[in-house]
């Protein structure tokens, strides 16, 4: 049998590809029969909206757990909510990040407050900053609240407390945020998308 140099190069590379495909683990049996499992499968799928800007992008996480009561899940995955008539699946650099953004160790996950002359922020429970929050509003539109201007005529108004909201919210959240507000008499109020 006649083999050219050609062809003794090419019947040698095949012979040490294979060969060290074979040493490395690799068996063409198994890999064609192997059925891949697509890493979402498990997973439970969640709508929300991406909170950095006004544009409210919709966003759908991917998240891994039992389901059980008081049981946490993992999130494993963000992407862009190709039903969201806002972006259409599409999410710019910072939306794209939110992944990193959740799993990252420098995210603050509790209240704090810095105490007035203290140099260190401490950690205080939910109930504690909610109270206080509201202990401050109350003193501040109890000495602040005009009820009547200069001219007699009933006007309500809370004029040293404002209020933004969130443009991440959605329009039935706003608008309760807004009539609670006007119905204590906040007139400085308005929201993120618009920044």
């Amino acid at each position: 049998m006649q083999v050219s140099r050609r062809g003794f190069f090419k019947v040698c590379a095949a012979g040490m590809s294979g060969s060290s495909l074979v040493a490395m683990g690799f068996a063409p049996n198994a890999a064609l029969a192997e059925v891949r499992q697509f890493k979402l499968a498990h997973t439970t799928e969640t709508r929300n909206t991406c909170p950095y800007c006004s544009v409210s992008c919709g966003v759908l996480i991917y998240s891994l757990g039992d389901k059980s009561k008081n049981a946490r899940s993992t999130i494993i995955h963000i992407e862009g909510d190709p039903d969201n008539p806002v972006n259409r699946g599409t999410l710019c650099p910072k939306g794209a990040g939110l992944l990193d953004m959740v799993h990252s160790p420098n995210r603050l996950k509790h209240p704090e407050v810095r105490e007035p002359g203290a140099k260190e922020w401490k950690r205080i429970s939910w109930d504690e900053a909610f109270d206080r929050i509201a202990k401050h509003m109350k003193a501040d539109r109890d000495a602040n609240f005009i009820e009547k201007n200069a001219d007699g005529v009933t006007v309500n108004r809370w004029n040293t407390t404002g209020f933004l909201a969130s443009s991440a919210a959605s329009n039935e959240t706003g608008y309760l945020t807004h009539k609670i507000l006007r119905g204590l008499g906040v007139v400085t109020l308005d929201t993120q998308a618009r920044i």
